[in-house]
């Protein structure tokens, strides 16, 4: 078994062992074990594929190619290069987190983490895939079990909230399928036979009449996944409905796929459609990144507050990659990273403050502070990192992302930079009201007196988010080389 593969299997694995478990204390011990042991593989591609990108010059490594469907010239072709690999790891990261923060999840267990697992299962696979049609497989087997885990495990208008999510995405899904055959049958301009393998494609230049008619619904049909205004009201809902693990991953990992394959797929095979249409998308990101921040300060519910702060930190990346330079779509990356870890964090804490207080709203909140330090303290430093601070993940992606984006000379990007950049001041505003509200002062209701601190395993989910926080702000050097090393085929594709 290669180890790429061993991503989707031992996920399947887990699920199958999963069936035959009974009660809550088995259910979740072998989703711990099975997560750890997703962790493990993890690091250990890390530091495998250090030692291989030594003496292996390759756009991808450990690649594999199995003919799946020879009819069409599908095949399982998997491979990873730098930044895969990096967004494996957050992927495993937030997934043995959620497990952790889910573990007194006692209505349907079982039930609960074989869907968290075929979700995690479907992310992996779209992160390894070179082959388009295989990647787009995965997509929806990461997409489908969103609907059972709000509809199901959520809470207040969950059933609206899931059809919602589900219908947007499925309908996304529908305009990136039409993209994605169009890349397709423009494959092989010379006549031989047709491919879905993104390094083949890469090769051939489609005709720019077919780049200006794909690169649009290939752009949205990944960019709504990353939130894309005005197609992000999906998110806000699905946030708030949904159980905190899924929230987790849901902002943690599921939006990644957007800007991967926005970066991956669009920018990467059709690089003049990119450049024909950036100045309409980088419009909507910048406008996501000013809304999404604005509308957070509006909001009184915690969870929607960070689903909005999710709109505009994601509008950041797309908004980078638009940028079409080296040190922007380093900064999309470093972003697309810090977010998964930050928002995860936060929605984690959410969930513990829920579950206390049985509140989100923030006005009915103060004190909190003196109550449970741990969670409180923790909360400030996500929220320090949210809002850029130096020492944390989101500084050293912002600063890429507005030092590359300056680096376009044209007046229309400067005043786009402008304008993005200004969304830091908002989110200052939004992060420290919060903290102000909820944090500081009295305490409101004599029952919160009451609470108690984090327990083992809520830390363990803490920690798990807070060490890559601060890794990334204090050392991100080693990230940044790896990714930046794998930027260069593509943005050479590009220019």
């Amino acid at each position: 078994m290669d180890i790429l593969s061993l991503f989707v299997v031992v996920p399947v694995l887990t699920i199958i062992a999963l069936v035959f478990t009974k009660g809550l204390k088995q259910a979740r011990l072998v989703s711990m074990v099975g997560s750890i042991i997703q962790l493990g593989m993890a690091i250990n591609l890390v530091f495998a594929y250090f030692k291989e990108r030594a003496i292996n010059k390759d756009i991808m490594v450990f690649a594999k190619d199995y003919i799946w469907f020879e009819q069409f010239n599908i095949h399982y072709a998997i491979g990873v290069d730098g930044i895969s690999v990096a967004l494996l790891l957050l992927t495993a990261i937030v997934v043995l987190a959620g497990v952790f923060i889910s573990w007194k999840m006692e209505d349907l267990p079982k039930e609960f983490f074989i869907s968290l697992l075929v979700l995690s299962s479907g992310v992996y696979g779209f992160f390894i895939s070179i082959d388009l049609f295989t990647m787009f497989v995965f997509y929806e087997i990461a997409v489908i079990p969103m609907y059972l885990l709000i509809g199901i495990w959520g809470s207040g208008p969950k059933e609206y909230s899931a059809m919602k999510l589900t219908l947007m995405l499925m309908g996304a899904s529908a305009v990136l399928l039409v993209g994605v055959l169009g890349i397709y049958f423009n494959s092989s301009p010379d006549g031989s036979a047709l491919t879905f393998n993104i390094l083949e494609i890469a090769q051939v230049d489609i005709p720019f009449e077919a780049q200006k008619l794909f690169f649009p619904l290939t752009f949205i049909g990944f960019a709504v996944l990353g939130a894309l205004f005005p197609f992000h009201t999906w998110s806000p809902d699905g946030h708030a409905s949904a159980p905190t693990a899924v929230s987790m991953l849901h902002a943690g990992v599921l939006m990644k796929l957007g800007g991967y394959g926005v970066f991956r797929v669009a920018l990467f095979l059709l690089p003049a459609g990119a450049m024909h249409w950036d100045w309409f998308f980088i419009i909507l990101a910048a406008t996501g990144v000013i809304y999404g921040a604005f509308g957070a300060i509006r909001q009184t519910d915690l969870k929607y507050i960070n689903a909005y702060s999710s709109v505009s930190h994601l509008g950041m990346v797309l908004f980078a990659l638009l940028m079409l330079n080296k040190t922007a779509w380093n900064g999309a990356i470093m972003q697309s990273l810090s977010h998964g870890f930050m928002t995860a964090l936060f929605f984690a804490l959410i969930g513990m403050i829920y579950g206390r207080t049985h509140t989100r709203d923030i006005t009915k909140l103060g004190g909190l502070l003196k109550v449970i330090p741990f969670i409180s303290v923790i909360y400030v430093i996500a929220g320090l990192a949210s809002l850029g601070l130096p020492g944390f993940s989101g500084f050293v992606a912002e600063m890429n992302i507005f030092v590359g984006a300056f680096q376009n000379e044209g007046m229309f990007y400067r005043v786009a930079t402008i304008i993005s950049v200004s969304a830091i001041v908002v989110t200052a505003v939004y992060i420290l009201r919060v903290v102000g509200i909820m944090l500081m002062g009295p305490v409101k209701n004599n029952e919160f007196l009451k609470l108690q601190d984090a327990t083992w395993y809520e830390t363990t989910g803490i920690l798990l988010l807070l060490i890559p926080i601060t890794a990334m702000g204090v050392a991100p050097l080693w990230l940044s080389d790896m990714i930046l090393e794998s930027l260069q085929p593509f943005i050479q594709g590009v220019l």
